[in-house]
């Protein structure tokens, strides 16, 4: 799927280097995926013939804004406002059910560890807080049955996290069930399956859309915009849901 895939790059100075990454694509190695042999980390270091230094992470399934760094402090120096959580994201997702209009889920998370790449972690750490904000910005209902209902209702949301814990959205959504469409660690396997065969949509309807942050040396305010990949974009037109409520 990503032989001599080339990456959307969004931003490139000479610290900094964005792009809209793939739904599918890991960010780096991991042993989680010992099989994967494409990572967004190396296809961008051949791509643009230089080293990159990942300094925050989209899970695989994920997809959108993505920011490296293209020397050692630069990536210091961005993963402290990551730390500090100065920095603004924000994400669109699709998810079952309608959810209320607004909302903030303050529900604290236990760190989720691999036993292959976290086998030397320690295994009984607190629950860490957990914060998300919230706002529908569409919804749609469908004349289907899945599940014990006859119609089918969706809602597309907004997604702010404040924390950035493993997983925090897709187990947030979950926490107030309303599952996030096509997650199938934490989503619900019947709706999974419905927009499998009705809209041949194999992806995790999740995107960071905006990612904004303080350049490392200038100081500017810098702020990056991923659009849409086609699967996305048929699931917008198909749900007669407008993109220009996504980037307000």
């Amino acid at each position: 799927m990503f032989k001599d895939y080339e990456l959307e790059i969004l931003y490139r100075d000479e610290h900094l280097v964005v792009i809209n990454k793939p739904s599918g694509l890991l960010v780096h190695k991991s042993m989680i995926d010992r099989h994967e042999i494409y990572f967004a980390m190396k296809i961008l270091r051949d791509q643009i013939g230089q080293w990159v230094y990942p300094v925050h992470r989209l899970d695989k399934p994920t997809s959108g804004v993505l920011l490296f760094a293209l020397d050692s402090e630069s990536a210091k120096l961005m993963s402290e406002q990551f730390k500090a959580h100065t920095i603004q994201k924000e994400y669109v997702a699709v998810v079952r059910g309608y959810t209320p209009q607004s909302g903030l889920i303050e529900h604290a998370l236990k760190e989720k560890l691999d036993k292959i790449s976290d086998k030397d972690a320690k295994q009984d750490k607190e629950a860490q807080d957990a914060v998300t904000a919230f706002e529908r910005v569409g919804t749609v209902e469908l004349n289907a049955a899945v599940g014990r209902y006859s119609t089918t209702r969706y809602s597309l949301v907004k997604l702010r996290p404040q924390t950035g814990r493993k997983h925090q959205l897709r187990r947030h959504m979950k926490h107030i069930s309303h599952h996030i469409l096509g997650d199938t660690k934490y989503g619900r396997g019947e709706h999974n399956k419905f927009v499998r065969q009705r809209y041949n949509m194999h992806r995790l309807l999740l995107h960071c859309t905006v990612l904004e942050v303080q350049h490392p040396y200038t100081k500017q305010k810098l702020r990056f915009e991923a659009a849409f990949d086609e699967v996305f974009e048929m699931i917008m037109k198909e749900f007669n849901w407008s993109k220009e409520t996504i980037y307000e």
